[in-house]
């Protein structure tokens, strides 16, 4: 009896450090965070002749909070809040014309990971995403009286499918503090075109039958609790 009493206490040092482990590792459920996010979009535009042309590619941005809850260090899910302004010009003849939109955009995500609280975890997620429109803008430089005045439409909603990849690495010893970096695509479903209005006979809509894609990086912090 003395001698199990002996092993006992000599190992319990041992045990609760296992224990305190055990939940520090189970205790990291929750994750919130903040992102910056430069985009690429890719939309089609309606030329006044009726035909179909692709913008430029332009430099947007975006910037979000995530709130994520792990069920285990491989599989998790987080909702997403990210406002994103992207662009879009093209020239015709001597007019050159720039569409920006902008979005709230709301993901929900399936995260799956190689190990959440590790020092080094690669994620992967995927799922729906629902966009608001935050406004709208359309600038044209040149021509004259005589171009065919061109009009923006834009319904209020859209949905796509968001999916990506990062890296986030563990910045203080405990590893709750986390330096994420990745890849985010949105693939629009939708035709983002409201053209339900009356317009002049000499004006056409610029987007028509319009799906937007991005592609964005991701530089950003979270905290694991």
């Amino acid at each position: 009896m003395k001698f199990s009493k002996n092993i006992i206490l000599k190992f319990l040092p041992a045990i609760a450090l296992l224990f305190a482990c055990t939940y520090h590792v189970d205790a990291q459920k929750g994750e919130f965070g903040l992102r910056l996010m430069p985009t690429f979009s890719a939309f089609e535009l309606q030329t006044s002749s009726g035909g179909k042309v692709k913008g430029e590619v332009t430099l947007g941005f975006g910037i979000g909070a995530l709130l994520g809850f792990n069920f285990s260090e491989h599989i998790g899910v987080q909702g997403e809040v990210i406002y994103s302004s992207v662009s879009q010009k093209y020239k015709e003849q001597n007019v050159e014309r720039r569409v920006n939109l902008r979005y709230l955009n709301i993901p929900l995500l399936l995260s799956l990971n190689t190990g959440k609280t590790k020092l080094v975890n690669l994620n992967i997620v995927g799922g729906p995403q629902i966009g608001i429109s935050a406004g709208s803008n359309l600038f044209t430089t040149g021509g004259d009286n005589s171009t065919p005045k061109a009009v923006l439409s834009v319904k209020k909603g859209d949905i796509g499918l968001a999916y990506g990849a990062g890296l986030d690495f563990g910045i203080n010893p405990s590893r709750t503090f986390r330096l994420g970096l990745g890849y985010r695509g949105v693939l629009g479903l939708f035709d983002i075109s409201d053209n339900s209005n009356s317009i002049a006979t000499d004006a056409y809509y610029i987007l028509d039958r319009t799906h937007v894609n991005t592609k964005a990086a991701y530089i950003g912090m979270s905290l694991l609790f």
